[in-house]
């Protein structure tokens, strides 16, 4: 045990399958249907949180940043990432992507295919990411077309 750690968090713990219920993404930092499922999130002064997130076709995060980055690892299905003023980039089971600090982009399923992945941050003043402008139709269907 770790002495310099207050007690109830110096233990192993497990959050169990199916014990936590599904969300819907917000519609203010996604569009389309999206669901949220198994939030995980750690104690201070640690500050890693995640989830896995399955995106149906057409949906997509808004566009947003991260104080210190995001890793997505993609389980399922096909999808899109792209970074503000570069060119899509798509993205399938087993690739992972790194996104450094303050990088504005987007990731999102394709058109005609589901996408799913985990996503883990690290949160600076209790906050993982820094949400922006949606991402338009026209863009989203001219990065991903």
């Amino acid at each position: 045990m770790n002495p310099s750690l207050p007690a109830d968090t110096a233990s192993i713990r497990i959050t169990r399958a199916g014990t936590t219920a599904s969300s819907a993404g917000s519609p203010d930092y996604f569009t389309g249907t999206v669901r949220i499922d198994a939030p995980f999130s750690t104690d201070a002064p640690a500050r890693l949180g995640g989830a896995t997130v399955t995106f149906e076709p057409g949906a997509r995060t808004a566009w947003h940043t991260h104080p210190l980055g995001q890793t997505l690892i993609v389980t399922v299905g096909v999808g899109s990432v792209q970074e503000w003023g570069k060119p899509a980039q798509e993205i399938r089971p087993g690739d992972i992507i790194w996104i450094p600090p303050g990088v504005k982009h987007w990731h999102g399923a394709t058109p005609n295919v589901a996408m799913t992945h985990i996503a883990i941050a690290e949160a600076v003043d209790g906050s993982p990411a820094t949400w922006l402008e949606q991402v338009s139709d026209d863009h989203y269907l001219g990065a991903t077309g």
